[in-house]
């Protein structure tokens, strides 16, 4: 994969250039700010971009909003957030697009570097990959009319370890049910909002965002 990294904590970047490089991947770029973020991906349309939310000048949201430009200036361009905070707003309007390709991971909770690398790279395919903190504050902002008020409690928990980025497998393993089980769950909650006669992992991602945006 080719990849931007956008940090403004120097070490930081720096360890994040030489993981990536390490596994088998090329960083095209490294920067410290928004608008330089913006323009390494117009210029190098990476697969992915991994993106910190506060960065200069005010060190508040401005890495969110570059996101948010640069998913308006090269539609759809994968991004994932990597950040010690959550910032629900921006976050909504990353996800506003339904295009998926869009990941918030929060940095004190990645323990392990191999799930790191795997969140990275369902990004760069179009998934979506979100911490449960990150999951939990979105629906805090819940709309009163929901359209997922006929899914099932059980439908709700496994489209709440979907918008994780659990597969199947891992959704059985972590509800402790079979495969089987789950299927059926996924299979209903497709049904459920609508989503037909798609390719499975396009309409996971779609699920996901009708979870995250109501």
């Amino acid at each position: 994969m080719r990849v931007v990294i956008a940090d403004d904590a120097v070490l930081l970047r720096e360890g994040l250039v030489r993981l990536v490089e390490e596994n088998g991947h090329t960083v095209v770029a490294a920067v410290g700010d928004g608008p330089s973020l913006v323009a390494a991906i117009k210029q190098h349309r990476p697969d992915v971009s991994i993106v910190d939310v506060r960065m200069p000048p005010s060190h508040t949201d401005e890495g969110l909003r570059a996101a948010v430009e640069a998913r308006a200036a090269v539609q759809g361009t994968p991004i994932l957030v990597l950040s010690q905070y959550v910032e629900v707003s921006y976050a909504d309007d990353l996800l506003a697009d339904r295009r998926g390709a869009v990941g918030y991971l929060l940095k004190d909770r990645v323990s392990l570097v191999a799930e790191f690398l795997d969140g990275l790279r369902r990004v760069a395919e179009g998934g979506t990959v979100l911490d449960p903190e990150v999951v939990g504050q979105l629906l805090v902002r819940r709309r009163r009319d929901d359209p997922l008020r006929s899914l099932t409690p059980r439908e709700r928990e496994v489209l709440g370890l979907m918008a994780e980025g659990m597969s199947n497998a891992a959704i059985a393993r972590k509800m402790v049910v079979t495969d089987g089980a789950v299927e059926k769950h996924v299979r209903n909650i497709f049904t459920k909002l609508d989503l037909h006669q798609d390719e499975e992992q396009h309409r996971r991602v779609l699920a996901v965002l009708a979870y995250l945006q109501t």
